[in-house]
């Protein structure tokens, strides 16, 4: 555990993670000054000295710092970062932090990051290990930060810590060690902070940085970019796959699934059966070979792991089982923001689907969305700014029903429904034209869903 005692740090930006770090350090004796270009900002604490407005030139000058932590929204490359390096000074993340801080006696991270489905990765390994490790943190880029693990110094170590990586937490590491390390997919994603897709990849495969004698790596076998990267890693590196004529070329083992199993091939080659609502589809049979993998190789029994993915219940507003009523299947996928992962929704349901989408658009085209649900979409129940450009793309594909709000479209969707049908809220657009964001979209969904009953007039 390294001590704060006594010593002065600065952390920069006060989001979730710049909080969490800036509570962490106090409690660990530390003088904190906190900067936060927002003028609205407020210090986590009595103790933190707080500095808003725009990040000055030398702003460490005077402070006499011995560390400075930024947050992972504000990129490292900001002149004023790079002088202040230049200038001597040790700065690292909040995921650099949690790590230096740990007790000792803490179990070994398992780390997971990815562009898609590192949210329900993390969630469902969380699951696995707590079937047979109950003391288990859970948190890091999804829920609670990883710095909070230990904010408390008496606070007894936990046996594993499942930890969720955003690109932007993995440029910020120094010398932490991840046990287990997993990349699950790699698409391009934040193009505006990084200089184009092989940067972004070069930050999410620092995960495999400083890996410990006896750890592993986890990659997707059917993702050719994250295979180059997994290349990088200096520990066995396993792999996962819907391909099953894949072999074990190149990897320490592999795990091969289809919908509704998985099998590992490699050792006593167990196999996994899928019957969760919450990890129906391609992409979950993925994330739950991701997770199980890593498992496994965590040392989590085989008994375990199947009790852990019959009883996953899924994340809020993913593909999220609402309710059955007269035999019609409700939906919450509201997390979908954008054309993609509406688009993966569609590919993992089956049967009749009654698709209530809309909202504040991103200017992506909604084909690719209608060739997705082509057979399986009766019919489209518009909500939102982009309502209208919703309609005008299913013209002629499908019944469209111009709904306005939520609650109409509820209402509607209802009334056409038929037992063996599905209502999905999968949105393809930003919540911001009428909610505050996706949760509270997905919270009116399921409110307005359980508020239904069977006397409803169709």
């Amino acid at each position: 555990m390294s001590s704060y005692a006594g010593k002065t740090v600065i952390v920069i930006g006060l989001g979730k993670s710049g909080n969490a770090a800036a509570k962490l350090l106090v409690r660990r004796g530390a003088k904190v000054i906190a900067f936060d270009e927002s003028p609205t900002a407020t210090a986590p604490l009595p103790q933190v000295t707080l500095v808003t407005g725009p990040l000055k030139d030398e702003f460490w000058k005077g402070y006499d710092a011995d560390a400075i932590v930024v947050s992972p929204g504000v990129p490292l490359n900001r002149p004023q970062l790079v002088a202040a390096r230049e200038a001597g000074l040790e700065m690292y993340g909040e995921i650099e932090l949690a790590w230096r801080t740990m007790p000792a006696g803490a179990g070994p991270i398992l780390g997971i990051t990815g562009t898609n489905g590192k949210s329900t990765t993390t969630a469902l390994l969380g699951e696995l290990v707590r079937q047979h490790r109950p003391r288990t943190f859970v948190g890091g880029n999804l829920g609670t930060a990883f710095t909070l693990a230990y904010e408390d110094p008496a606070e007894k170590p936990y046996d594993l810590h499942v930890i969720e990586l955003s690109s932007f937490q993995l440029e910020g590491i120094v010398d932490a060690a991840f046990q287990g390390s997993a990349i699950l997919n790699l698409t391009p994603d934040h193009l505006d902070r990084y200089a184009d897709h092989r940067a972004y990849g070069a930050a999410k495969a620092r995960i495999f940085t400083n890996a410990p004698v006896g750890g592993f790596a986890i990659v997707n076998a059917d993702d050719p970019d994250v295979v180059a990267l997994s290349r990088k890693a200096q520990v066995p590196v396993y792999a996962f796959t819907l391909d099953a004529r894949r072999t074990n070329a190149g990897f320490k083992g592999l795990a091969v699934g289809t919908e509704g199993k998985f099998t590992f091939v490699f050792g006593a080659m167990p196999s996994f059966t899928l019957n969760n609502r919450a990890l129906r589809g391609a992409h979950n049979v993925q994330n739950a070979m991701a997770a199980a993998l890593m498992a496994h190789l965590a040392g989590i029994p085989h008994d375990a792991i199947q009790r852990g993915l019959d009883s996953f219940p899924g994340l809020p507003h993913r593909l999220e089982f609402v309710r059955a009523l007269d035999g019609v299947e409700w939906v919450n996928d509201s997390k979908a923001t954008n054309v993609d992962s509406s688009i993966v929704a569609l590919k993992a349901l089956t049967g009749p689907v009654w698709l209530i989408a809309g909202g504040k658009g991103k200017g992506a085209p909604y084909a690719p969305m209608i060739e997705a649900g082509r057979g399986k979409v009766r019919g489209v129940l518009t909500i939102g700014k982009d309502a209208p450009v919703i309609a005008q793309a299913y013209a002629g594909v499908c019944d469209v029903f111009d709904c306005l709000t939520l609650d109409a479209a509820v209402t509607r969707a209802h009334a056409l429904a038929k037992p063996g049908d599905t209502v999905l809220l999968s949105p393809a657009c930003a919540s911001y034209d009428q909610f505050n964001h996706f949760e509270h979209r997905g919270d009116t969904f399921k409110s307005l869903v359980r508020s239904l009953t069977q006397e409803t007039t169709r």
